[in-house]
Parts: C-alpha cells; structure tokens; sequence
C-alpha cells in the first residue's frame, strides 16, 4: 500500500520562498507520475505541478517560473520549491502519485501566504 507523507507547510510572508516534500513509501517510486495539487477554500482542487516517471513536467499557468517540482531518487521524495509566494498561493498542498489503475494521495499540507 502506497503512503504519502507531505511536509513543508506553514505560514509565509509573500514575496518569499517555501518548500514543500513529499515522501512516498510502499512500492517503486520511479513507475509513477508525481504531482502536486492544491485546494483553496471553496475552490476546486487544482494542479500545480506535476512531473512522470519519463522526467516530463507541466506547471499551471499561475506558477510557471515561480514554482519548481523536483525528484530526489535516493530519498523517495517530491519536492515543490515555491518562490515569490502570493497570498492567492495560499490553500492545502496535497501529493498524489498516479501509476497504471492506481491513484493515491496524501493527506496534505497546509500553506498561507500573508500579505
């Protein structure tokens, strides 16, 4: 059974840099696609950024150049770098991991932004 463990989160002034991990545990990290997403209250869950076992990545518009998702092999890890944090960043940061039939997430981290 796949586990996420998400990590990072907290408050953060805007204009600044957070980052966000993501451990995966339970089965072989490099079949699967690896994504990160985010939910805003009363807003539909989005993607962020997401990056497949081939190394191909796509970012949402909204943080292209300013975010930066990335694969630690040897730790089993995700990880998302944000830069130039906006308040409109803010919301829960969750993991998912993609692979065949199979879908997981974790149980996500929560990020603020202050204006």
């Amino acid at each position: 059974q796949v586990q996420l463990v998400e990590s990072g989160g907290g408050l953060v002034q805007a204009g600044r840099s957070q980052r966000l991990s993501c451990e995966f545990r339970g089965a072989i990290f490099s079949l699967y696609t690896m994504g990160w997403y985010r939910q805003a209250p009363g807003k539909q869950r989005e993607l962020v950024a997401q990056i497949t076992s081939g190394g191909s990545i796509n970012y949402a518009n909204s943080v292209k150049g300013r975010f930066t998702i990335s694969i630690v092999n040897f730790k089993n890890t995700v990880d998302l770098q944000m830069n130039s944090l906006k308040p409109e960043d803010t919301g829960r940061y969750y993991c998912r991991a993609l692979w065949a039939q199979k879908d997981y997430w974790g149980l996500g981290t929560q990020v603020t932004v202050s204006s």
